[in-house]
């Protein structure tokens, strides 16, 4: 086991506040290199949050706890319903089902975090934070460029089907 003497994204981002667009741009390329190849092995990962990337001394990310992480194959879809709320896909909480979609939800849910200090939808009373999840359209900070709006509109699909 390697030992990540970095601290969690969690700190980081508490220490900082905000990302700049370029910290958050080699991060999430990190983050979606681990979950893509998760996914490449049949790998749903189902509890990404700032608190389960670890980052090294050089600045390079991994994930840990893999408590949730469940194997899944391409036509499947799990009716669990796990995760941490304010990065969980609203198919999660519409008990529709959920795939390796719902962690490109995540990956939004956390970009969004590290560019503007807190995830797109809160709220202190769970249910209510669900509601907001499902039917509230996320409001993108103004001063983020095309692009940084470009890759969150992509991610955040309220409906990945």
């Amino acid at each position: 086991m390697d030992f990540i003497n970095g601290g969690h994204l969690f700190f980081h981002l508490y220490r900082q506040g905000i990302f700049s667009e370029d910290q958050a741009r080699f991060y999430t390329a990190e983050i979606v290199y681990d979950v893509a190849h998760l996914h490449k092995c049949g790998i749903v990962y189902r509890d990404l949050k700032p608190e389960n990337v670890l980052v090294d001394s050089d600045g390079h990310v991994m994930l840990t706890d893999f408590g949730l992480a469940k194997e899944i194959d391409e036509a499947s879809r799990s009716n669990s319903m796990c995760g941490t709320t304010e990065y969980m896909a609203p198919e999660i909480f519409l008990s529709k089902g959920h795939n390796k979609d719902a962690d490109w939800w995540s990956i939004g849910i956390l970009l969004y975090e590290m560019l503007k200090g807190q995830p797109p939808f809160t709220h202190a009373n769970r249910k209510k934070l669900q509601e907001r999840i499902i039917k509230e359209k996320v409001k993108l900070p103004s001063y983020l460029t095309s692009e940084a709006h470009s890759l969150l509109k992509g991610l955040l699909q309220k409906d990945p089907s």
